[in-house]
Protein backbone atom coordinates (compact mmCIF):
# COMPACT_ATOMS: atom_id res chain seq x y z
CA UNK A 1 0.00 0.00 0.00
CA UNK A 2 1.39 3.41 -0.99
CA UNK A 3 1.08 6.16 1.58
CA UNK A 4 2.69 9.48 2.41
CA UNK A 5 4.23 9.64 5.86
CA UNK A 6 5.82 13.04 6.19
CA UNK A 7 8.55 13.64 6.96
CA UNK A 8 9.68 10.09 6.02
CA UNK A 9 13.18 10.68 7.36
CA UNK A 10 14.64 12.88 10.07
CA UNK A 11 18.23 12.20 11.08
CA UNK A 12 17.87 14.42 14.16
CA UNK A 13 14.70 12.75 15.44
CA UNK A 14 14.59 8.95 15.62
CA UNK A 15 10.88 9.05 16.38
CA UNK A 16 10.20 9.22 12.65
CA UNK A 17 12.53 6.33 11.82
CA UNK A 18 10.98 4.07 14.44
CA UNK A 19 7.47 4.57 13.09
CA UNK A 20 8.49 4.32 9.43
CA UNK A 21 10.29 1.06 10.19
CA UNK A 22 7.18 -0.35 11.86
CA UNK A 23 4.97 0.69 8.94
CA UNK A 24 7.31 -0.75 6.34
CA UNK A 25 7.36 -4.04 8.24
CA UNK A 26 3.58 -4.12 7.79
CA UNK A 27 3.80 -3.69 4.03
CA UNK A 28 3.39 0.06 3.60
CA UNK A 29 5.44 1.79 0.90
CA UNK A 30 6.38 5.17 2.35
CA UNK A 31 6.64 8.27 0.14
CA UNK A 32 7.59 11.87 1.01
CA UNK A 33 5.02 14.61 0.59
CA UNK A 34 7.29 16.52 -1.81
CA UNK A 35 6.75 13.89 -4.53
CA UNK A 36 2.96 13.74 -4.32
CA UNK A 37 2.47 15.93 -7.41
CA UNK A 38 5.34 14.40 -9.41
CA UNK A 39 2.87 12.68 -11.72
CA UNK A 40 -0.85 11.99 -11.93
CA UNK A 41 -0.19 8.27 -11.70
CA UNK A 42 1.79 8.68 -8.47
CA UNK A 43 -0.80 11.02 -6.96
CA UNK A 44 -3.54 8.53 -7.73
CA UNK A 45 -1.56 5.65 -6.18
CA UNK A 46 -1.35 7.34 -2.78
CA UNK A 47 -4.11 6.01 -0.56
CA UNK A 48 -3.47 7.93 2.62
CA UNK A 49 -1.44 10.90 3.84
CA UNK A 50 -0.08 11.20 7.38
CA UNK A 51 1.44 14.57 8.35
CA UNK A 52 3.72 15.46 11.25
CA UNK A 53 4.53 19.07 12.23
CA UNK A 54 2.86 20.28 9.02
CA UNK A 55 1.48 23.32 10.87
CA UNK A 56 4.98 24.73 11.42
CA UNK A 57 5.59 27.81 9.27
CA UNK A 58 8.97 29.30 8.38
CA UNK A 59 8.79 32.62 10.22
CA UNK A 60 12.16 34.09 9.14
CA UNK A 61 10.24 36.94 7.48
CA UNK A 62 6.71 37.73 6.34
CA UNK A 63 7.11 36.84 2.67
CA UNK A 64 8.84 33.53 3.40
CA UNK A 65 6.09 32.76 5.91
CA UNK A 66 3.36 33.70 3.42
CA UNK A 67 4.90 31.45 0.75
CA UNK A 68 5.15 28.57 3.24
CA UNK A 69 1.52 29.09 4.26
CA UNK A 70 0.23 29.21 0.67
CA UNK A 71 2.13 26.09 -0.37
CA UNK A 72 0.69 24.15 2.55
CA UNK A 73 -2.77 25.50 1.83
CA UNK A 74 -2.53 24.25 -1.77
CA UNK A 75 -1.42 20.79 -0.61
CA UNK A 76 -4.21 20.47 1.93
CA UNK A 77 -6.82 21.69 -0.56
CA UNK A 78 -5.66 19.17 -3.19
CA UNK A 79 -5.76 16.34 -0.66
CA UNK A 80 -9.20 17.45 0.47
CA UNK A 81 -10.63 17.62 -3.07
CA UNK A 82 -9.11 14.26 -4.02
CA UNK A 83 -10.90 12.50 -1.19
CA UNK A 84 -7.72 10.88 0.11
CA UNK A 85 -7.63 9.87 3.76
CA UNK A 86 -5.75 12.43 5.87
CA UNK A 87 -4.13 11.76 9.25
CA UNK A 88 -2.39 14.39 11.36
CA UNK A 89 -0.31 13.91 14.49
CA UNK A 90 -0.82 16.61 17.09
CA UNK A 91 2.63 17.12 18.60
CA UNK A 92 2.23 20.54 20.28
CA UNK A 93 -0.44 22.74 21.82
CA UNK A 94 0.46 25.36 19.23
CA UNK A 95 3.44 25.78 16.95
CA UNK A 96 6.58 26.96 18.74
CA UNK A 97 7.18 29.59 16.03
CA UNK A 98 5.87 32.86 17.48
CA UNK A 99 6.68 35.38 14.73
CA UNK A 100 3.87 34.55 12.30
CA UNK A 101 1.56 32.56 14.55
CA UNK A 102 -1.57 33.49 12.59
CA UNK A 103 -0.33 31.47 9.58
CA UNK A 104 0.34 28.45 11.78
CA UNK A 105 -3.04 28.78 13.49
CA UNK A 106 -4.74 28.78 10.09
CA UNK A 107 -3.04 25.57 8.96
CA UNK A 108 -3.66 23.95 12.35
CA UNK A 109 -7.39 24.69 12.14
CA UNK A 110 -7.58 23.19 8.64
CA UNK A 111 -5.74 20.08 9.84
CA UNK A 112 -8.23 19.72 12.68
CA UNK A 113 -11.23 20.16 10.38
CA UNK A 114 -10.04 18.22 7.35
CA UNK A 115 -8.16 15.33 8.95
CA UNK A 116 -10.07 12.08 9.19
CA UNK A 117 -8.08 11.03 12.25
CA UNK A 118 -5.89 13.02 14.66
CA UNK A 119 -3.16 10.95 16.29
CA UNK A 120 -2.45 11.99 19.87
CA UNK A 121 0.26 10.83 22.27
CA UNK A 122 -1.18 12.24 25.53
CA UNK A 123 -4.52 12.66 27.29
CA UNK A 124 -3.96 16.42 27.42
CA UNK A 125 -4.22 16.45 23.62
CA UNK A 126 -7.78 15.16 23.69
CA UNK A 127 -8.79 17.85 26.19
CA UNK A 128 -7.29 20.53 23.93
CA UNK A 129 -9.11 19.16 20.88
CA UNK A 130 -12.38 19.13 22.84
CA UNK A 131 -12.16 22.92 23.06
CA UNK A 132 -12.73 23.00 19.29
CA UNK A 133 -15.91 20.94 19.45
CA UNK A 134 -17.09 17.37 19.83
CA UNK A 135 -16.69 16.57 16.13
CA UNK A 136 -12.98 17.34 16.24
CA UNK A 137 -12.44 15.58 19.56
CA UNK A 138 -14.02 12.41 18.16
CA UNK A 139 -11.29 12.22 15.52
CA UNK A 140 -8.62 11.71 18.19
CA UNK A 141 -6.97 8.31 18.45
CA UNK A 142 -4.28 7.52 20.98
CA UNK A 143 -1.02 6.00 19.73
CA UNK A 144 1.80 5.56 22.27
CA UNK A 145 4.92 7.61 21.62
CA UNK A 146 7.57 4.95 20.86
CA UNK A 147 10.37 4.55 23.40
CA UNK A 148 14.06 4.65 22.46
CA UNK A 149 15.31 1.66 24.44
CA UNK A 150 18.44 0.39 22.72
CA UNK A 151 18.14 2.85 19.84
CA UNK A 152 21.32 4.67 20.84
CA UNK A 153 23.16 1.59 22.05
CA UNK A 154 23.20 -0.05 25.45
CA UNK A 155 23.06 2.16 28.57
CA UNK A 156 26.49 3.11 29.89
CA UNK A 157 27.53 2.61 33.49
CA UNK A 158 26.51 5.66 35.52
CA UNK A 159 29.37 8.15 35.92
CA UNK A 160 27.80 10.82 38.16
CA UNK A 161 29.84 9.96 41.24
CA UNK A 162 30.18 13.27 43.13
CA UNK A 163 27.88 12.78 46.17
CA UNK A 164 27.30 16.47 46.87
CA UNK A 165 26.85 17.79 43.33
CA UNK A 166 23.80 17.37 41.11
CA UNK A 167 24.69 16.63 37.49
CA UNK A 168 21.99 17.99 35.17
CA UNK A 169 21.70 17.51 31.42
CA UNK A 170 19.71 19.47 28.86
CA UNK A 171 19.72 17.75 25.49
CA UNK A 172 17.97 18.70 22.27
CA UNK A 173 17.67 21.55 19.82
CA UNK A 174 18.74 24.81 21.43
CA UNK A 175 15.72 27.05 20.81
CA UNK A 176 14.23 30.06 22.66
CA UNK A 177 10.98 28.34 23.66
CA UNK A 178 12.99 25.85 25.74
CA UNK A 179 13.84 28.61 28.25
CA UNK A 180 17.57 27.95 28.36
CA UNK A 181 18.42 31.43 29.61
CA UNK A 182 16.16 30.86 32.60
CA UNK A 183 17.71 27.41 33.15
CA UNK A 184 21.27 28.73 33.03
CA UNK A 185 20.52 31.58 35.45
CA UNK A 186 18.73 29.20 37.83
CA UNK A 187 21.56 26.67 37.75
CA UNK A 188 24.10 29.45 38.35
CA UNK A 189 22.36 30.28 41.62
CA UNK A 190 23.35 26.88 43.03
CA UNK A 191 27.07 27.46 42.43
CA UNK A 192 29.24 24.35 42.53
CA UNK A 193 26.41 22.27 44.05
CA UNK A 194 25.01 21.87 40.51
CA UNK A 195 26.76 21.16 37.21
CA UNK A 196 24.66 21.73 34.08
CA UNK A 197 25.55 20.38 30.65
CA UNK A 198 23.71 21.73 27.58
CA UNK A 199 24.14 19.56 24.51
CA UNK A 200 22.49 20.37 21.20
CA UNK A 201 22.44 22.30 17.96
CA UNK A 202 21.33 25.93 18.17
CA UNK A 203 18.55 27.29 15.98
CA UNK A 204 20.97 29.90 14.60
CA UNK A 205 24.35 31.52 15.29
CA UNK A 206 22.81 34.56 16.97
CA UNK A 207 21.03 32.48 19.59
CA UNK A 208 24.12 30.31 20.06
CA UNK A 209 26.16 33.40 20.92
CA UNK A 210 23.55 34.42 23.49
CA UNK A 211 23.55 31.02 25.17
CA UNK A 212 27.35 30.80 25.05
CA UNK A 213 27.81 34.16 26.76
CA UNK A 214 25.28 33.28 29.46
CA UNK A 215 26.92 29.89 30.06
CA UNK A 216 30.32 31.48 30.56
CA UNK A 217 28.92 33.94 33.08
CA UNK A 218 27.28 31.14 35.07
CA UNK A 219 30.53 29.32 35.82
CA UNK A 220 28.90 25.90 36.33
CA UNK A 221 27.54 25.32 32.83
CA UNK A 222 29.21 23.26 30.11
CA UNK A 223 27.97 23.96 26.59
CA UNK A 224 28.38 21.28 23.93
CA UNK A 225 27.15 23.07 20.79
CA UNK A 226 26.25 21.26 17.60
CA UNK A 227 24.26 18.17 16.71
CA UNK A 228 24.78 15.40 19.26
CA UNK A 229 25.82 12.22 17.40
CA UNK A 230 23.91 9.05 18.19
CA UNK A 231 27.08 7.44 19.53
CA UNK A 232 27.40 10.10 22.27
CA UNK A 233 23.84 10.05 23.65
CA UNK A 234 24.11 7.05 25.98
CA UNK A 235 27.30 8.42 27.55
CA UNK A 236 25.77 11.86 28.11
CA UNK A 237 22.77 10.32 29.84
CA UNK A 238 24.99 8.09 31.97
CA UNK A 239 26.86 11.15 33.25
CA UNK A 240 23.64 12.87 34.38
CA UNK A 241 21.65 12.48 37.58
CA UNK A 242 18.62 13.94 35.82
CA UNK A 243 17.58 15.51 32.53
CA UNK A 244 16.22 19.04 32.91
CA UNK A 245 13.74 20.38 30.33
CA UNK A 246 12.16 23.73 31.29
CA UNK A 247 9.70 23.79 28.39
CA UNK A 248 7.15 26.48 27.60
CA UNK A 249 3.78 25.26 28.90
CA UNK A 250 1.91 27.51 26.47
CA UNK A 251 3.09 25.53 23.43
CA UNK A 252 4.71 22.26 24.56
CA UNK A 253 2.68 19.06 24.78
CA UNK A 254 4.72 15.96 23.89
CA UNK A 255 8.43 15.42 24.43
CA UNK A 256 10.53 12.77 22.76
CA UNK A 257 13.44 13.86 24.96
CA UNK A 258 11.48 12.96 28.07
CA UNK A 259 10.80 9.50 26.60
CA UNK A 260 14.49 9.25 25.67
CA UNK A 261 15.55 10.04 29.25
CA UNK A 262 13.24 7.34 30.60
CA UNK A 263 14.48 4.91 27.95
CA UNK A 264 17.96 5.20 29.43
CA UNK A 265 16.91 5.15 33.07
CA UNK A 266 16.97 8.85 33.88
CA UNK A 267 14.40 10.93 35.73
CA UNK A 268 13.53 14.44 34.56
CA UNK A 269 12.90 17.92 35.91
CA UNK A 270 10.14 19.23 33.65
CA UNK A 271 6.86 21.20 33.65
CA UNK A 272 3.64 19.19 33.53
CA UNK A 273 3.38 18.88 29.77
CA UNK A 274 1.26 16.03 28.43
CA UNK A 275 4.06 13.46 28.43
CA UNK A 276 4.62 14.10 32.15
CA UNK A 277 1.01 14.33 33.29
CA UNK A 278 0.20 10.97 31.63
CA UNK A 279 2.60 9.08 33.90
CA UNK A 280 0.06 8.15 36.56
CA UNK A 281 1.75 6.51 39.53
CA UNK A 282 5.17 7.16 38.00
CA UNK A 283 4.58 10.91 38.13
CA UNK A 284 6.12 10.83 41.62
CA UNK A 285 9.38 9.60 40.06
CA UNK A 286 9.81 12.90 38.20
CA UNK A 287 10.37 16.46 39.43
CA UNK A 288 7.33 18.09 37.85
CA UNK A 289 5.85 21.55 38.26
CA UNK A 290 3.51 24.19 36.88
CA UNK A 291 3.90 27.95 36.60
CA UNK A 292 1.89 31.01 35.58
CA UNK A 293 4.60 33.44 34.47
CA UNK A 294 8.35 33.78 33.99
CA UNK A 295 9.05 34.52 37.65
CA UNK A 296 6.85 31.64 38.71
CA UNK A 297 8.74 29.39 36.32
CA UNK A 298 12.07 30.46 37.81
CA UNK A 299 10.87 29.79 41.35
CA UNK A 300 9.33 26.40 40.50
CA UNK A 301 12.41 25.26 38.57
CA UNK A 302 14.70 26.33 41.39
CA UNK A 303 12.54 24.45 43.89
CA UNK A 304 12.62 21.22 41.86
CA UNK A 305 16.37 21.38 41.28
CA UNK A 306 16.79 21.95 45.01
CA UNK A 307 14.62 18.92 45.79
CA UNK A 308 16.63 16.73 43.42
CA UNK A 309 19.89 17.92 44.98
CA UNK A 310 18.64 17.29 48.51
CA UNK A 311 17.42 13.82 47.56
CA UNK A 312 20.77 12.87 46.03
CA UNK A 313 22.62 14.06 49.12
CA UNK A 314 20.28 12.12 51.41
CA UNK A 315 20.37 8.94 49.31
CA UNK A 316 22.88 8.69 46.44
CA UNK A 317 20.85 5.87 44.85
CA UNK A 318 17.46 7.62 44.97
CA UNK A 319 17.60 9.35 41.58
CA UNK A 320 18.93 6.19 39.94
CA UNK A 321 16.01 4.22 41.39
CA UNK A 322 13.52 6.76 40.04
CA UNK A 323 15.07 6.36 36.61
CA UNK A 324 14.78 2.56 36.76
CA UNK A 325 11.07 2.75 37.54
CA UNK A 326 10.51 5.20 34.67
CA UNK A 327 12.43 2.86 32.36
CA UNK A 328 10.06 0.03 33.31
CA UNK A 329 7.11 2.35 32.67
CA UNK A 330 8.04 3.20 29.07
CA UNK A 331 9.24 -0.34 28.34
CA UNK A 332 5.75 -1.60 29.16
CA UNK A 333 3.63 1.15 27.63
CA UNK A 334 5.59 2.66 24.77
CA UNK A 335 6.83 -0.27 22.69
CA UNK A 336 7.39 0.88 19.06
CA UNK A 337 5.73 -2.34 17.87
CA UNK A 338 2.59 -1.37 19.75
CA UNK A 339 2.70 2.10 18.17
CA UNK A 340 3.09 0.57 14.69
CA UNK A 341 0.14 -1.75 15.28
CA UNK A 342 -2.02 1.17 16.42
CA UNK A 343 -1.17 3.21 13.31
CA UNK A 344 -1.86 0.21 11.07
CA UNK A 345 -5.30 -0.12 12.65
CA UNK A 346 -5.99 3.59 12.13
CA UNK A 347 -5.02 3.43 8.46
CA UNK A 348 -6.92 0.24 7.69
CA UNK A 349 -10.02 1.50 9.47
CA UNK A 350 -10.02 4.68 7.38
CA UNK A 351 -9.48 2.85 4.10
CA UNK A 352 -12.25 0.37 4.90
CA UNK A 353 -14.61 3.30 5.48
CA UNK A 354 -13.75 4.69 2.06
CA UNK A 355 -14.70 1.51 0.18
Amino acid sequence: MDIVFNPPLNEENRYIGLLVQELQARGYRIHPLDTIFSSYRHFKSIKLIHLNWFENIDDSNFFVGLRSFLRKLVVLTAVRLSGKRLVWTMHNRVSHEKGLAFFSRGITRLLMCWSHRIVIHTEQSEAILAEYGAAIRQKAVYVPHPHFIGVYGKPHTATHRHPGRLQLLFMGMVKPYKNLELLIDTAAGFGDRVQLTIAGKAIDDHYLRQVTARSRQAGNVTLLPGFVPDSAIAALLAAADAVVLPYDLSSSLNSGTVILAFSYGRTVICPEIGTISDLGEQLADTFHYRYADVEGHREALEEQIGQALALKRADPAALENKGKRLYDCVAAGHDPHRAGTALDQVYRGLLEQKK
